[in-house]
């Protein structure tokens, strides 16, 4: 009674013959359906890594059929891929605001006048502040950080927004519209 056929894959002679008798068809079969843009050598060496890995699987008599099967359903997926690659290179992200030009460049140069007068601040006051503000902590939250009590850090902004309001005359205009953008 012979083998079993799905035994005789797994042999390195046996895989060694597929390989030197199907290689070169499979390449050319890839290469002449889908050129040379989809690496076709690859695609025909990662096929038979396929069989190989599945040798128990597969049948001498099926092992063509499904290194062709496996190349080609690489290409097609490496198609689909390069399709969504493009779709999103298409997609332009938007690239304009409805607001003004002047008020762009003032919103500029005014977060250049923020960013001064934060570092102006005392250093307990800065950091209690955009922990408040920028990184939208709660007054209990910052003082469990801090290790002060919620009174202190309640003063601490409080005073930072005094400063700020000094500092800069355009602070309440600003910082009512967008507070976000600021911080």
């Amino acid at each position: 009674m012979p083998k079993e056929i799905s035994e005789h894959i797994c042999e390195e002679k046996i895989f060694s013959a597929i390989y030197a008798k199907y290689s070169k068809n499979l390449h050319d079969f890839l290469y002449y359906k889908f050129g040379s843009e989809y690496d076709p050598n690859d695609k025909m060496q990662d096929a038979f890594i396929k069989l190989w890995e599945n040798c128990k699987n597969i049948g001498l008599s099926s092992a063509k059929s499904f290194l062709y099967k496996v190349a080609n359903n690489m290409v097609l997926n490496d198609i689909k891929h390069q399709k969504v690659v493009l779709r999103f290179k298409e997609e332009k992200p938007k690239e304009y605001t409805h607001e003004s030009p002047d008020f762009i460049l003032e919103e500029k140069q005014f977060l250049v006048k923020f960013q001064k007068a934060l570092g102006k601040l005392p250093e307990e006051q800065r950091i209690t502040f955009l922990l408040s503000k920028a990184d939208k902590k709660s007054h209990s939250e910052i003082a469990e950080i801090l290790g002060v009590t919620r009174r202190v850090v309640d003063s601490r902004v409080y005073n930072a927004v005094i400063k700020l309001k000094e500092e800069l005359e355009e602070f309440n205009k600003f910082y009512a519209k967008k507070p976000s953008k600021l911080l």
